[in-house]
This record gives structure tokens, C-alpha cells and sequence, in this order.
């Protein structure tokens, strides 16, 4: 199925990497399982934590609530004009290609822009990219805490020229989760290929696929 692919032309999106994905990779590197190159072994680190967030359709959740199977999530923003979509579009082919598999997971879109990612904003864009992709949004305070969890950086950029524009530095990781924690984590840029294949390893080695 083809996706849209939604962005607002601010000029080349700017990924904070330095500092948070080194932080990342220091800490939760591991190399005790086979991964692709775009995978980052993370399985049983402390990765992940408590949030309360709202959906784009207005549905209050929580992490608990929320992560109640397999779960992919990405933190980004819906005007990001070049990272985030190709990211997001590269979730959603790896849930259909799941889905194939005979395996449900639940792509989640977490904005780090709630300013401008308006509820409606929100629900243009995931189900633009995926009918069951969820958006969640949150008050300043909320982000803060769900980004602390899962160690995502983010910061606004203005435009020098135009006051009133701005770009979101963020860290661009999809993180794959389960109830009991983190299972996996895939840099920027990874092959859907390269998901289902370490979602399905995970999950044939916990015996729920296979």
C-alpha cells in the first residue's frame, strides 16, 4: 500500500545525534544477540517508563494502557519536512509486512511539536500513514516526562529569517516495545525488512511467533 508522506519545506530537517544518540548507543548497545545493522540491541535495559498522554481522537492512555502488545513508537513532528515521514512510512510498511506475518503491532507517532500538532493536525498525518497508527500528544509537562523515559531529545529551532517558523532537533530512534519493557530499539533510516526481522526474532524467542 502507498503511503502519504506529509512535511512542511522549512529547509533540511536537523537531528540532534551528538550528545543523545551517543548517549543511546553508550548505554544501551548491546551485542549478545544477532541484529542488523540498524538495530540496536536494548532488550532488558531500563529504556521506556511511565506517561500519560492523549490520542489524536481524544482517548486519555497511559503507558499501560497503551503498550498492551507489541508496540513500535516514534517521537517526531507532523511539519518535519524530510526525517520523520520516510521514518513513520518506514513503520507503517513494517506493520502491514507484520501483519502478514500473522503478528499485530500497534505503530504509535508521539509529537514532540504539540504546539503545532493540534489533535487534528495529529490525525491527518498517522492515519494518512497507517489506519490503526495512534498520535499522542501532550501538555509541555507530559512530553517532558514521556521523552525523559525513553531518553528522547528535542528542542525548537527558529528560523532566523522568520520569527514565526521553527524546526524541532529531535532524536530519531522507532523503539519497539513490549508490557514488560523495551525489546528493541532501530536507528534513523532502518529497512523495514530489518524490523520484522528483529520483531520476529524477539518474538519467536519469548515462544509468541512461529
Amino acid at each position: 500500500m502507498q503511503r502519504i508522506m506529509i512535511g512542511a519545506g522549512l529547509g533540511v530537517a536537523v537531528i540532534a545525534v551528538a550528545a543523545a544518540a551517543g548517549l543511546a548507543m553508550g548505554l544501551f548497545d548491546r551485542t549478545d544477540a544477532p541484529l542488523g545493522p540498524s538495530a540496536v540491541n536494548v532488550e532488558g535495559s531500563d529504556l521506556g517508563g511511565p506517561f500519560a498522554m492523549e490520542t489524536h481522537d481524544g482517548r486519555r492512555v497511559t503507558d499501560a494502557t497503551l503498550i498492551d502488545g507489541p508496540t513500535l513508537i516514534y517521537f517526531g513532528y507532523t511539519y518535519c519536512p524530510d526525517v520523520c515521514p520516510f521514518d513513520v512510512q518506514h513503520m507503517a510498511e513494517a506493520t502491514d509486512m507484520l501483519a502478514d506475518q500473522g503478528v499485530e503491532v500497534k505503530p504509535v507517532f508521539v509529537t514532540v511539536d504539540p504546539e503545532r500538532d493540534t489533535p487534528e493536525q495529529l490525525g491527518y498525518f498517522v492515519e494518512a500513514m497507517h489506519p490503526r497508527m495512534i498520535g499522542l500528544r501532550g501538555s509541555e509537562e507530559e512530553l517532558k516526562a514521556a521523552a525523559d523515559a525513553y531518553r528522547v531529545y528535542y528542542k525548537r529551532v527558529r528560523d532566523p529569517e522568520d520569527p514565526d517558523a521553527y524546526l524541532m532537533n529531535h532524536t530519531a530512534f522507532t523503539y519497539f516495545m513490549m508490557p514488560d519493557g523495551i525489546a528493541g530499539l532501530f536507528r534513523n533510516g532502518y529497512p523495514p525488512e530489518e524490523t520484522v526481522r528483529e520483531v520476529m526474532r524477539v518474538l519467536e524467542a519469548r515462544g509468541l511467533a512461529g
